[in-house]
């Protein structure tokens, strides 16, 4: 059996590892060992409810051990999982479902009433019911002849620039996610990796992989609580946390406490970590954060090290990627220039193959992100937007990622999000929805004026929303179509007309 493979990931693990303790998920706590014969069993229970290699079975449910089962015994008996966003609901649901197609689907009663809505009429199991397939209710069946190309997972986009589109992510890109991240985080078998990202992305899927690459014991956690984060991550004995940029301000604003030292993290990872917040979160937990670009697309191609750090910068390129910088004929762009991030991969099968319904990409094939970035002279990649996000305001370019950098340095914000609205003169105008600081008075002007030392005046916000909370993703981005479908409303402050003054009477 190939080793570019789950199971054969698991089989080494297990032959390696096998009486170390490898998953604590609630009340569940296996060995690597008896985790190999949960996945054999698991997919035999599949197998005896008419799962077939190559079936696509699909869950909509939140951090359970039967998220987890479900995705080692399908990758054993050589089904596709498809894990579903739990916040997905009508024409949004209805959306993934047409493309995934799956024969049978694993539901909480809460979001089975919702695919019932959307249209859904396979094969419905309800976690925690007697008929579920679980490992032990079926014969241990030998792995699946999977190859490193043959799909193990569809991951959906995120959705947040347009449609979700179903990745198709092959056995081998878990693999070198598990090789790459795990090498990047200095990852070693006595580490406890401790996550509460979701299971239908994949930070948390791909730490399963780091953990059994290396022998380390994996925790997973229901959900984030920004309050309860620390005492959770020592509770569970974390070594290691993994986290998404939007999360660390989220922490960085709650009270200090004696949580903040109490438990053993001192490395995370966390992609897009905002510059100013790299520096105080260490210094405040401890922990030293590791930044990345990586989608659900491709793999760790850029990166950075606990030795390795440039805040603000998503790193240097690993071993077996090359990057390139573009403009919109696609032709490279000089050092020091914004332009979009191309990647290719010359591991095996360590990016996706492509999307649902459309053909496979050449794995040799230069994949487009539409990730704005530059590149510094001396190899440093910097992330400054997604295409999508940039601004056009008055002949010129306008990052949201810079002006958010800004707009979150301000000490009252708590967090930011920037978009482009409508202009009366065309092109756009920019507006800031803002987050306050828990305890502070947040005055637009002031904000402006601050976003005026830093930025040049053209960048600077038209429009301020103080708002109680941001719209956001179970991964904790901010949806920014929301908040530019809300737009300018009645509270919305507005620069133009506060420099204006009073209507003369």
């Amino acid at each position: 059996m190939t080793s570019l493979t789950i199971p054969g990931l698991l089989q080494t693990a297990a032959r390696d590892h096998g009486d170390r303790p490898f998953l604590r998920i609630g009340g569940t706590v296996r060995t690597y060992r008896q985790t190999r014969e949960a996945a054999a069993t698991m997919a035999g229970a599949l197998a005896a409810r008419g799962c077939r290699p190559g079936d696509r079975i699909a869950a909509m449910t939140g951090n359970r051990v039967e998220l987890v089962d479900l995705f080692l015994g399908a990758a054993w008996l050589g089904a596709e999982l498809v894990p579903l966003n739990t916040g997905l609901r009508g024409s949004g649901l209805r959306n993934v479902l047409d493309q995934a197609r799956p024969t049978q689907l694993l539901a909480e009663e809460e979001t089975a009433e919702r695919l019932r809505a959307a249209g859904y009429r396979g094969t419905l199991w309800l976690a925690g019911a007697d008929d579920v397939p679980r490992p032990g209710h079926g014969p241990a069946l030998p792995a699946a002849p999977v190859r490193p190309g043959d799909t193990a997972c569809v991951l959906f986009t995120s959705g947040t620039t347009g449609t979700s589109r179903g990745v198709r992510c092959p056995h081998a890109q878990f693999v070198w996610w598990g090789r790459n991240v795990s090498g990047a985080l200095r990852l070693t078998a006595d580490d406890v990796l401790y996550t509460c990202l979701p299971l239908f992305h994949t930070n948390a899927l791909n730490a399963l992989a780091q953990a059994m690459t290396v022998g380390a014991a994996y925790t997973l956690a229901p959900r984030f609580s920004a309050s309860r984060y620390w005492t959770e991550a020592a509770g569970a004995g974390a070594t290691v946390v993994y986290l998404l940029g939007a999360m660390v301000p989220m922490l960085l604003a709650q009270p200090p406490g004696p949580h903040d030292r109490a438990h053993r993290a001192v490395r995370g990872l966390s992609p897009a970590t905002p510059a100013h917040a790299w520096q105080p979160f260490r210094e405040r937990f401890g922990v030293t954060l590791v930044d990345g670009f990586g989608s659900t697309e491709t793999n760790l191609v850029i990166g950075t090290t606990p030795e390795e750090q440039r805040p603000g910068y998503i790193g240097t390129l690993r071993d077996g990627f090359d990057a390139r910088v573009v403009d919109e004929l696609l032709t490279p762009v000089p050092d020091g220039t914004p332009g979009e991030l191309l990647v290719r991969s010359h591991r095996p099968y360590a990016f996706a193959t492509g999307y649902l319904g459309e053909p496979v990409e050449p794995a040799d094939a230069w994949r487009r992100t539409g990730d704005r970035v530059v590149r510094e002279p001396d190899g440093w990649f910097r992330f400054v937007d997604r295409i999508k996000d940039v601004i056009r305001r008055r002949g010129e370019n306008i990052s949201s990622c810079e002006v958010e950098t800004v707009v979150r340095s301000h000490p009252a914000v708590a967090d930011a999000a920037v978009f482009p609205v409508p202009s009366e003169l065309a092109e756009d105008e920019v507006m800031v929805a803002v987050l306050p600081r828990a305890g502070s008075t947040l005055d637009p002007a002031d904000l402006i004026r601050h976003c005026e030392l830093e930025l040049p005046p053209f960048a600077a916000p038209r429009y301020v929303d103080i708002l109680r909370e941001l719209p956001l993703t179970e991964t904790g981005k901010v949806r920014k179509a929301a908040l530019r479908r809300r737009g300018v409303t009645e509270t919305t402050w507005d620069r133009v007309r506060a420099e204006a003054g009073p209507p003369m009477r």
